[in-house]
């Protein structure tokens, strides 16, 4: 009787851990089911999975606080859906994963949208406007675009746009968790180069302005970012749900707010 009792009590104690995890974990094992948007409702929370780390759009300010682009789309976007965002922070090669293992319901960190990734996402409608830039240490005269890549090594995050354009283009890419010590390994000439973001490394250098390095070519196309969800029909409604939000804050200019206040110009436009 003790025995039976006791296997009932860790049963109901098991079920009860399980429903307090994220909401993304819940949906995401019943997703077939039901709407995420309404469980994310029923939650009172929708959990955004973010780097924190890559200024300006997630980082830790001087007093420790999450701050960027990002955060604030992402607070503003759970504020019309009636909800608190839940932002937790993750390293690049893992935010997908996250999203697909279900602990996160989105993700809200500067994706952008490339055909591969179509193939297993819905995007939201673009928030967001940038130029991809190959970075190189002043007095560099090897490299000068995107060419001139073949046979030189890089740094970036692996499994990100970045890795694969330098891959693309020849080069081999050393992984690396943040733009700073991406940065840093160009300086010291342990790689040639890196890609990343025009509004990352121009923020970057506004608190680095005697850091010995440069753009040596800025691709034509623009990039856009939007935000990922796991594909197909339970996203329906939280994607509409998000288009209508960052809708509303393009509108109002709140997006063009945001995009001044963190980068110092309004990108929210192609």
């Amino acid at each position: 009787m003790k025995k039976r009792l006791l296997a009932a009590v860790l049963a109901a104690t098991t079920v009860l851990l399980c429903a307090c995890g994220s909401t993304s974990a819940s949906t995401a094992s019943g997703s077939s089911e039901s709407d995420h948007l309404e469980q994310i409702k029923m939650a009172g929370k929708i959990v955004v999975g973010l780097e924190g780390d890559w200024q300006p759009f997630s980082y830790h300010d001087d007093n420790d606080k999450l701050v960027g682009y990002d955060v604030e789309v992402a607070q503003n976007i759970a504020k019309k859906l009636g909800v608190k965002a839940d932002i937790q922070e993750g390293p690049w090669d893992g935010l997908f994963a996250g999203m697909d293992s279900g602990r996160y319901d989105i993700v809200v960190n500067g994706v952008d949208v490339t055909e591969e990734r179509e193939k297993k996402y819905d995007f939201s409608d673009p928030y967001a406007y940038d130029h991809t830039v190959l970075i190189v240490k002043k007095g560099n005269t090897d490299i000068k675009s995107f060419d001139d890549l073949k046979g030189k090594t890089t740094a970036n995050s692996i499994g990100s746009t970045y890795q694969e354009i330098g891959e693309q283009y020849g080069a081999t890419v050393k992984g690396v968790d943040t733009l700073v010590e991406t940065l840093q390994m160009v300086k010291n000439g342990q790689v040639d180069a890196t890609i990343n973001a025009s509004t990352s490394f121009g923020d970057y250098m506004k608190y680095n302005p005697d850091d010995p390095l440069e753009i040596a070519a800025t691709a034509e196309e623009a990039t856009a970012y939007a935000i990922p969800m796991e594909k197909g029909e339970v996203n329906a409604t939280l994607k509409e749900a998000i288009n209508k939000a960052l809708k509303e804050m393009r509108d109002d200019g709140t997006l063009k707010q945001l995009s001044e206040k963190y980068f110092g110009a309004d990108l929210t436009n192609e």
